[in-house]
């Protein structure tokens, strides 16, 4: 099952999306959120606008406001014009920049559009297209794999479920969440290793696993922003809050994160 359970309705404005759909880029106190969910003030932070007092959730809410203001209609980095080569492309994306994964699909969708053009294509005919990506040899015989599975199995089709895509070859949850969101607007919140840095490095969630990271997200975002969510965090782990060097004079939330005010980051120690 889901580990995003729960969820709420962020308030204010609504922010349009690359694809015409709308998602949120602000909120408005829970009835009762005076009182953070154990009970004290946040540190970091804690003046918020207005000067008022933050909670620790109230501080949280604040920070996503503000990177939902700010990257507001970004969506993914990887090109795709159907389920299958989204699918095929995040698979793809492993220890590889999204950039260098859209060189090649460009040209292994070119010759191999679907699942029914790819299956029975030995992996090393798929070999010349993708050995400019790490681990090559092993992708190319899971998306060999892939499209042969789901041309039997699935009739070509991408599932449309968590627990069927997570029994394909070489798709784990992170790219089934990626997948039930972008291609299927299903609600999902994919952790990959930007959305893990900062949703730590800003106290969003403490976890020490993705799985734990996306349970806690899920429990703080609501439901029906989880996707955009996952777009804010990436981007912003990719344009300001950088693993190595994080950029926090740009930073939308330095105010209110705890790296930018020298306090730990707690579960990225």
């Amino acid at each position: 099952g889901s580990l995003c359970r729960g969820g709420g309705q962020w308030g204010g404005r609504r922010m349009m999306t690359p694809d015409g759909g709308q998602a949120g880029d602000g909120h408005k106190a829970d009835a009762g959120e005076s009182q953070a969910g154990d009970g004290h003030r946040a540190d970091a932070g804690e003046n918020g606008p207005g000067g008022r007092r933050l909670t620790e959730r109230q501080r949280q809410r604040e920070i996503l406001r503000l990177l939902a203001s700010r990257y507001q209609g970004i969506g993914s980095a990887l090109e795709f014009q159907s389920p299958y080569q989204l699918l095929v492309a995040t698979a793809l994306a492993a220890q590889t920049t999204d950039a260098q994964v859209n060189k090649v699909t460009r040209r292994l969708f070119a010759d191999y559009p679907n699942a029914a053009s790819m299956a029975g294509v030995t992996p090393e005919t798929l070999i010349p297209y993708i050995q400019s990506l790490g681990l090559y040899r092993n992708k190319a015989k899971n998306i060999a794999a892939l499209a042969e599975l789901l041309l039997f199995r699935f009739d070509g089709q991408v599932p449309k479920t968590r627990e069927e895509l997570t029994q394909l070859p070489g798709i784990g949850r992170k790219t089934a969440n990626v997948v039930l969101a972008n291609a299927f607007n299903i609600p999902a919140l994919a952790v990959d290793t930007h959305v893990f840095r900062v949703a730590n490095r800003l106290r969003l969630a403490a976890g020490k696993t993705p799985d734990e990271v996306e349970a806690q997200l899920c429990r703080l975002i609501p439901r029906r922003d989880w996707s955009d969510a996952h777009h804010w965090l990436i981007w912003h782990g990719r344009r300001c809050c950088k693993a190595r060097q994080p950029d926090c004079p740009l930073c939308p939330a330095a105010a209110l994160c705890p790296h930018a005010l020298g306090e730990s980051d707690g579960a990225l120690k």
